[in-house]
């Protein structure tokens, strides 16, 4: 791309983004200190596993077809529906936006192709989110699942900026994606009866459990 062709950022944008820099390098400076990086970093990496979105999808998709019923099916269907709306548009405004990721960042990390080697919005921060609020808000689980869980998503997003992945921005932008996502889930909630439709419709196999099946 020329230079001619590159988009003319707003100064205010700029001096938005420099202070964003800035304030990132310090708080890992400053975290530093007291998380030594080089001896946490193996927990980080899992943290970034644990919230990927491609062994996220592979592992619904194979829990969807592995367990068919109409007792998990709206659960299934639903969050299915949160993770795929979240990948494209991570990968939108990841394409639109397009900042750099942190000069610190390590090239180690898991499937970063595409749009995905961009760093706003962080797609780890927005997927932590809506799993999170999607167990808490709209397919409730047990109240003393609720502590691991904020735990999990909290360390998710800390991690990104920790491990020079995401700027602090990118991170919050993923947490707004992330809940934008989760209210367009409740929004267009499945009930049982459409969630056992469709996957029927797209396996075109019985329901264990189902009015139909045999």
């Amino acid at each position: 791309m020329s230079q001619a062709e590159k988009r003319e950022v707003p100064p205010a944008i700029k001096n938005i983004l420099k202070a964003d820099i800035e304030i990132s390098k310090r708080f890992v400076l400053w975290a530093n200190q007291f998380l030594p990086l080089r001896s946490l970093r193996i927990h980080y990496k899992a943290l970034e596993i644990t919230c990927h979105g491609i062994p996220w999808f592979a592992f619904w998709i194979a829990f969807t077809w592995l367990f068919n019923n109409t007792s998990l099916i709206q659960l299934q269907v639903n969050i299915l529906i949160g993770l795929l709306l979240d990948i494209i548009l991570i990968a939108i405004a990841k394409a639109y936006f397009r900042r750099r990721r942190p000069v610190a960042n390590s090239d180690d990390a898991l499937g970063q192709i595409g749009p995905d080697v961009f760093s706003f919005p962080s797609g780890h921060a927005s997927r932590a989110v809506f799993v999170t609020y999607f167990f808490i808000n709209l397919y409730p689980l047990p109240i003393y699942c609720i502590p691991p869980l904020l735990a999990w998503t909290t360390s998710v997003c800390l991690s990104r900026i920790l491990m020079n992945r995401h700027y602090i921005l990118d991170v919050l932008g993923g947490v707004m994606f992330g809940l934008i996502v989760a209210w367009t889930v409740s929004f267009i909630w499945l009930d049982e009866s459409a969630a056992v439709y469709l996957m029927s419709f797209l396996s075109d196999d019985k329901i264990d459990g189902g009015d139909y099946h045999v």
